[in-house]
């Protein structure tokens, strides 16, 4: 695992507060593909329990892994009792059981690709949902979003996480859906857009920021400085699109 996916922990409180959750729409969406009742799930890269607190809400039994110990513990603050933590990252996780549901919350761009996709299918119950979900959070007018770049410039040339596998940003099936549909593990792969429009203080955007895992490799004193130029240039309040993609597929029932 990248050392960048652990970076998160020193900014739980602010991943906690400044981070938006998902809609209900998202649970509907992922209760209605799997067609069966969904009891148990595993969820990976829990981070402070901005998903997990939406299935628990709708009788799921989850159990929320992590590897950043401090995330866990703001997750265990915020989210009722009765899920189960796990410290460990994905490649840890060894299958005691199987699960009708694994799922991600902008989490498995962390995980490592080799290996992926079979780790996941022993994880599931044949037949059994995998969901992913997750996507960039952008300021929707171009001239705020080119102000911020030229302030971002000088300490950072970009904040964008790239595809893992290559897959171009405007092509119809986005990463994970585009190496899911090559797996010999899973079938039915689908992808939806549930649309989303935030609208933020320019406060709570560079919150937001101080959130990112670009901003939290440079060093503090840097950090400082770009958030001062990015607040510089922000109108008072921003608008953005926050658009949730999310990728569906199904354990192949025959493996």
């Amino acid at each position: 695992m990248p050392a960048r996916a652990l970076s998160f922990g020193m900014v739980a409180q602010r991943y906690e507060r400044y981070r938006p959750g998902y809609p209900v729409e998202l649970v509907d969406l992922v209760l209605a593909y799997a067609g069966r009742p969904i009891r148990t799930a595993l969820e990976i890269g829990a981070g402070t329990g901005k998903a997990t607190r939406l299935f628990l809400e709708r009788d799921v039994t989850v159990t929320a892994t992590d590897p950043d110990p401090a995330m866990l513990a703001e997750l265990r603050k915020h989210v009722p009792g009765g899920v189960r933590t796990v410290q460990a990252a994905f490649e840890e996780l060894r299958p005691a059981a199987t699960y009708h549901l694994v799922y991600a919350a902008a989490a498995l761009h962390w995980t490592e690709p080799e290996g992926r996709w079979s780790r996941m299918a022993a994880l599931l119950e044949p037949g059994g949902v995998f969901a992913s979900f997750g996507g960039p959070t952008q300021l929707a007018d171009p001239a705020v979003a080119d102000a911020v770049r030229a302030a971002r410039a000088p300490f950072l040339e970009s904040d964008e996480i790239p595809s893992p596998d290559g897959t171009p940003p405007g092509q119809a099936m986005q990463w994970p859906g585009t190496e899911l549909q090559r797996s010999e593990w899973f079938t039915d792969v689908q992808q939806t857009v549930l649309e989303r429009r935030l609208t933020m203080s320019a406060r709570d955007y560079v919150g937001h920021l101080s959130t990112v895992s670009a901003y939290l490799e440079l060093p503090t004193v840097q950090q400082e400085q770009v958030f001062g130029q990015i607040e510089q240039v922000l109108p008072e309040t921003v608008e953005l699109s926050a658009d949730i993609i999310v990728h569906l597929a199904r354990r192949r029932p025959e493996r």
